[in-house]
Formats: structure tokens, C-alpha cells, sequence
């Protein structure tokens, strides 16, 4: 059965090696970003992290290696002092396990040390790839400036046909402005014409009404007139036959008596 400390020096190497694919991946990132700095900043930011977790565990391995040989030195030094028989078989195989522990401490310290190496060569990548990413985004932000000036040339035309256009607009605008308030005023003459055009039509409709109450007036007397004209004449035809009848009787009365 595995001893708890090589276990946990294979998960430490085992989560080494992946810490170290990740920094590998995020520094590819870098290189391939064309910015902008913000994506640049974040991307470094992951790589701190990912360092600092490579840092961590490296240094766990480190620790884990020394207390680990430590406690096999105290162990083996126990063991040696407890023998009192120097011809024992024993003792060789004490300084065989102590040589064969010794080595496997060497190993791991290499392993160590070929760890922070590869850290080391991570972090000067790195680096490089942090250089060659700000020297693209510089040199994109010089062909940005560049052809914002033409940007800036060809706005400044916009604007000015803009400007030139809105003027027009605006003339067009007044002119319409002063025909509408010419309409307007046109508009208020003629109001101003049919309302002096009906109080005159509306005074002649009270002359017409009074004129035809005094129509009416004179038909009615003379309608009084004729009556009294053919009552007159009645009278005077009556009035004539009553003398000539008189004269007539009066004739007769002295022209022929015995009638």
C-alpha cells in the first residue's frame, strides 16, 4: 500500500502538470490577441492565478519531500541506535534503505527543481508574448489613429454638407414660414370682408323687412281706399237715381196731373 505522502506528491504532480498545460494554453491566448488591452489584462490575470497555483503546489511538493525524509532520518537513526550487536544483519540493510531513500530524495529534488525550471521558462514565454501582444496592439492603434484622421477628414465634409443642407432647410423653411403668415393674414382679410359684408347684408334684410312692413302697410290702405271708392260711387249712383227719379216725379206731377 502506497505511503499517504507519495500520494499526495502524485496529485501535486499530477495537478502540476495540468497548471502547466493551462499557463501554456493562456500564453498562446496572448500572443494570438489583437487586443483590446482590457482582453490583454484579463488573459494576465488568469496567468497570475494559474502561477500562482503552479507556486503553490510546487512548493507543497518541496515541503512534503522534506518533512517526508526528515521523519525517514529520525526513523532510521531510532532504528540504528536500538542495535547492540554490530555483526547483525541488520545494520546493512539500514544504510541500504538510507542510501535507497537518499537517492528517491535526489530524485524528487530534481523533479523539483525541473519544475521551477519549467515555471521559470513559462513565465520568461510569458513575457516574450506580453511584448509581442502590446507591440501588435500598438501597432493596430497607429493604423486605428491613421484612419481615424481620414475618419475625421470625412467627417468634418459630412458635416459641413450637413450643415450646408440644413441651411438650405431652414431658408426653405422661413420662406414657407412668411407664405404660410402672407395666407394667414389673407385668410383674416376675407374673414374681416365677410363679416362687414354680412352685417351689411344684415342691415339690408332690416331695411327689407321694415320696407315690406310698410309694403304692406299701404296695400292694406289702399285695398281701404278702393273699398271706400266703390262705396262712394254706390252712393253717388244712389244719390243720382234718387234725384232723377225726384226730377222725374216732379215732371210728372206738373206736366201730367190727372195721371
Amino acid at each position: 500500500m502506497a505511503a499517504p505522502q507519495d500520494v499526495h506528491v502524485r496529485i501535486c504532480n499530477q495537478e502540476i502538470v495540468k497548471f502547466d498545460l493551462e499557463v501554456k494554453a493562456l500564453i498562446q491566448d496572448i500572443r494570438d490577441c489583437s487586443g483590446p488591452l482590457s482582453a490583454l489584462t484579463e488573459l494576465n490575470t488568469k496567468v497570475k492565478e494559474k502561477f500562482q497555483q503552479l507556486r503553490h503546489r510546487i512548493q507543497g511538493i518541496h515541503l512534503n519531500c522534506f518533512h517526508f525524509f526528515l521523519k525517514l532520518t529520525y526513523s532510521l537513526t531510532d532504528f540504528s541506535s536500538t542495535q547492540h550487536d554490530f555483526n547483525s544483519p541488520t545494520i546493512p540493510i539500514t544504510f541500504s534503505m538510507k542510501q535507497d531513500k537518499e537517492s528517491e530524495k535526489q530524485l524528487l529534488l530534481q523533479e523539483v527543481e525541473n519544475h521551477k525550471k519549467q515555471m521559470l521558462s513559462n513565465q520568461t514565454s510569458w513575457r516574450k508574448a506580453n511584448l509581442t501582444c502590446k507591440i501588435a496592439i500598438d501597432n493596430l492603434e497607429k493604423a486605428e489613429l491613421l484612419q481615424g484622421g481620414d475618419l475625421l477628414r470625412q467627417r468634418k465634409t459630412t458635416k459641413e454638407s450637413l450643415a450646408q443642407t440644413s441651411s438650405s432647410i431652414t431658408e426653405s423653411l422661413m420662406g414657407i414660414s412668411r407664405m404660410m403668415a402672407q395666407q394667414v393674414q389673407q385668410s383674416e382679410e376675407a374673414m374681416q370682408s365677410l363679416v362687414t359684408s354680412s352685417r351689411t347684408i344684415l342691415d339690408a334684410n332690416e331695411e327689407f323687412k321694415s320696407m315690406s312692413g310698410t309694403i304692406q302697410l299701404g296695400r292694406k290702405l289702399i285695398t281701404k281706399y278702393n273699398r271706400r271708392e266703390l262705396t262712394d260711387k254706390l252712393l253717388i249712383f244712389l244719390a243720382l237715381a234718387l234725384f232723377l227719379a225726384t226730377v222725374l216725379y216732379i215732371l210728372k206731377k206738373r206736366l201730367f196731373p190727372f195721371l
